[in-house]
């Protein structure tokens, strides 16, 4: 047990470093430039209140997320979980395999439980904090209660026990993961507009349609894909901007 609570805290540090580093990094590139990069969707600057408050509970989400990861990294020191370090270890097409299987699983996971995380006997207790403003900012992007980030965080240390899985490959996938989280918050479209309601960026989450949520929050609760909102009857797509 004393390895686990090590290893929550250098983990802790890291996913920290890396939300700040990243979140600061987008930042700069949106509401720290006179111009701005890309298209300004919200109406407000964020304040310098918000941006406090979401860093705030998004380093409190820090450990309760660091906890089942330190679990399995130390359970796959003693070769008790089905991570593996070799690429070779396995074909090579199972790397991109299960990235993409990594994606769906996610996707389909966080689709369902923000669906349930709306609920209103749910939302004022555990997904109240990161809806503090209409108009988030790129720190918004893990602004967590503890009920909600304990509820998510479980989910690859737990596939990490039941289906094979390079420790470089989940290193590439939590890096899509933050950056994807931080941009679709940070209140700026950065991708060009011809490309967000193209053929493939129609089927994917970006700003445009995130953004969309946290002013309409009964739309829009996919993480990657607009898979299950179109087949749910939840999309909402803004209308293209002249």
């Amino acid at each position: 047990m004393t390895a686990v609570l090590i290893t929550t805290v250098w983990l802790s540090l890291i996913i920290g470093a890396r939300y700040l580093l990243v979140a600061g990094g987008v930042w700069l590139l949106t509401w720290g430039r006179a111009s701005g990069l890309g298209t300004r969707l919200n109406r407000e600057r964020p304040s310098r209140r918000l941006m406090l408050h979401e860093i705030r509970y998004s380093l409190l989400s820090t450990p309760i997320y660091a906890f089942p990861a330190a679990v399995a990294l130390e359970a796959w020191k003693a070769g008790g979980t089905k991570l593996y370090l070799d690429p070779g270890a396995y074909p090579l097409w199972w790397l991109p395999v299960s990235f993409v299987l990594l994606l769906i699983v996610q996707d389909t996971h966080y689709y369902w439980t923000h669906r349930l995380l709306h609920d209103r006997r749910v939302f004022v207790w555990a997904h109240a904090a990161h809806h503090r403003a209409r108009d988030p900012s790129p720190f918004a992007s893990f602004a967590f209660d503890p009920a909600e980030a304990a509820l998510t965080a479980w989910l690859l240390p737990v596939l990490a026990f039941v289906i094979p899985l390079n420790i470089w490959m989940l290193a590439v996938m939590l890096t899509v993961m933050t950056a994807t989280a931080v941009m679709n918050h940070c209140g700026w479209e950065m991708w060009p507009d011809r490309w967000v309601r193209g053929r493939i960026g129609s089927q994917l989450i970006t700003a445009t349609h995130h953004s969309r949520h946290h002013t309409h929050m009964k739309t829009n609760y996919g993480l990657y894909f607009r898979w299950w909102d179109q087949r749910c009857g939840t999309d909402a797509m803004p209308e293209r901007r002249e």
